[in-house]
């Protein structure tokens, strides 16, 4: 191919392996199953008389199809083409294929394309359900046709950016982190210059343009409406290309890194060396390590690079301009300004802040597995007299002490919009129950993400695993709180529907967390986790404040133990190792 062997043997070996068709028969099972939930949500069991009525029901879907898939594109291209790159540097196989004759072009495009092959076969596999959509009506091939034009263009360039990000960072998390970031700092940054500027510049953002195609009638263009989307596509499709050169050109400048080139002392002569060791030798101060040996190494070296007050900043600024924004932008008790009918704008803004940080918790604690594991220096604790307690509660520790900005920022800004009114409704007892829930989330985020890196032995696979099952629990939230708030009077009788939503949930949810080692706690927090979060979501938005703190910190907390019991009374459980594979 033109493109070089590793894209070549990643479309040859994806199709040997049963999750590849798993994962696309899924997807369109849970696209089919949020179609069935959106019905019930909008008509329910009611004769529809009216071709108008199917046509709007069809238009809803597609909107929130179409959002849904830009969102997971945008975050599982970022993902998968940094963690691709990042485990090739942690494993050090990136300096053999350095060594060969492949050009920069076919190694960097080769590790991009390839790390997309996933995503394109899930769009792909998307488009039956938009062509059925079509036959529906309230939808145009226009609309279809554009909007998969914005997801893919936008799919590349958020590949690209991870694809740069990795190939210029060392570390696993630093790259994570940098990538996140930087896509959701894009994302703000169109979206506010398209605001400022307006015309044509406002369809820059792959959201702004996006919504566009979705509702043409909105359009303040006098005339034919005609659905185009050429400003948003070109745009990334340019950001892309050119991500994707300075990849290439920048390639063997990056690689290797510094930290490979190791000075070798030269060999002195004879009388030098005599001279020398006549000399006395001043003697090297050496940092005392802490009874807890994990824990120090976590808190006490540079484990995650050299660098990581500059990501610490990026995310600190980046959670501040979100808040500033939204506040701005909204007025305290103004009903108009609620984002989707839910919660106000300063709100919202928090809860963004809030998933942002949860993910970097989990970044931060998966990462801190899958690097011990491609150093090779795992195995290596299984023999020393590191007890597995020691080990577990060193890694939350450590983890939780190199997020601490991702912790305590979305704290104070639960202070801050307490002091200043800019949340209705939030009263120094509702703070305390938003306090404490975040508080469960973030060491439920991190148990998680050290779940998943003793589970998978691949840094890849544990890596999706860990932020995808984060993210998937955010976006299920998210959709099933719109499908609640659609619902309104009619609740009893989608409640089937919701029924269906969840056991789809709690399925997805059972086979993540007992990929490797089931037990009957994590089945049964499989069973829970998307029951009570439905009773907490119903309990939200009937205006409840202790119930819902109380059933989430129950739910997440439960399942925070759950993973957390096997690791620490055993490595070889954690690990899946038996007791003859262990001797």
């Amino acid at each position: 191919m033109a493109v070089g062997p590793i894209f070549e043997r990643e479309v040859l070996t994806a199709p040997r392996r049963l999750s590849h068709y798993m994962m696309r028969s899924g997807f369109v099972a849970a696209l089919l199953i949020l179609f069935y939930s959106i019905r019930q949500a909008t008509i329910g069991f009611q004769d529809v008389l009216f071709a108008s009525d199917v046509a709007s029901f069809s238009a809803l879907t597609f909107r929130v199809f179409a959002l849904l898939q830009l969102t997971l594109s945008l975050f599982f291209a970022t993902l998968f083409s940094a963690s691709l790159v990042a485990q090739e540097k942690d494993r050090k196989t990136l300096i053999l294929l350095l060594m060969t004759d492949l050009r920069n072009y076919e190694l960097a495009t080769g590790k991009l394309l390839a790390s997309l092959l996933n995503v394109g076969v899930l769009l792909a596999v998307s488009w039956p359900v938009f062509c059925f959509l079509k036959l529906l009506g309230g939808v145009t091939w226009s609309q279809i046709l554009w909007s998969q034009a914005i997801v893919l263009s936008a799919t590349l360039a958020a590949g690209s950016w991870g694809c740069l990000v990795a190939f210029w960072r060392e570390k696993t998390f630093q790259t994570l982190a940098i990538s996140v970031l930087g896509v959701v700092l894009f994302v703000l940054v169109a979206e506010a210059t398209g605001s400022a500027l307006g015309g044509s510049f406002s369809a820059v953002s792959p959201y702004s343009g996006l919504f566009k195609v979705l509702s043409p009638l909105n359009a303040d263009v006098p005339g034919v409406i005609h659905v185009s989307a050429w400003p948003c596509v070109l745009t990334l499709l340019a950001i892309a290309g050119f991500l994707s050169f300075w990849t290439v050109f920048r390639l063997r400048v990056w690689n290797p890194s510094k930290d490979v080139f190791v000075s070798v002392a030269e060999e002195k002569p004879a009388g030098d060396a005599e001279e020398k060791e006549s000399k006395p030798v001043s003697g090297r101060q050496h940092r005392k390590v802490w009874n807890q040996a994990v824990i120090w190494r976590e808190m006490r070296t540079r484990a995650y690079g050299r660098r990581m007050i500059w990501i610490k900043l990026a995310y600190v600024a980046l959670a501040l301009i979100i808040a500033a924004g939204s506040i701005l932008r909204s007025s305290a008790g103004d009903q108009a300004g609620l984002v989707l009918g839910m919660v106000s704008a300063p709100a919202f803004s928090l809860l963004g802040v809030g998933i942002l940080s949860l993910l970097l918790c989990n970044a931060q604690a998966v990462t801190s597995i899958t690097n011990e594991r491609d150093g090779r220096t795992l195995e290596i604790l299984l023999v020393t007299d590191l007890r597995p307690w020691e080990f577990i509660l060193g890694k939350i520790g450590g983890a939780l002490w190199n997020a601490r900005e991702m912790i305590l920022l979305p704290l104070a800004l639960i202070i801050l919009m307490l002091s200043t009114g800019r949340i209705p409704g939030l009263t120094v007892e509702n703070a305390i129950y938003l306090a404490t829930t975040y508080l469960v989330l973030s060491i439920f985020a991190v148990t998680l993400g050290l779940h998943a890196g003793l589970s998978y032995e691949n840094s890849r696979q544990a890596i999706a695993h860990s932020l995808g099952t984060m993210f998937f629990l955010c976006i299920g939230i998210f959709v099933f709180m719109l499908l609640l708030v659609e619902a309104r009077s009619s609740f009893a009788i989608q409640l089937q529907s919701f029924i269906l939503f969840i056991g789809f949930g709690s399925l997805g949810l059972y086979s993540s967390l007992t990929y490797r080692n089931p037990s009957n706690a994590l089945t049964l927090a499989s069973l829970v986790l998307p029951f009570l979060t439905f009773y907490a979501i119903t309990e939200f938005l009937l205006g409840g404040n202790l119930g819902v703190s109380f059933w989430i910190c129950l739910a997440y907390g439960f399942t925070s133990v759950a993973m957390m019991v096997p690791a620490m009374n055993d490595f070889d459980i954690a690990l899946g190792r038996n007791a003859q594979e262990a001797g």
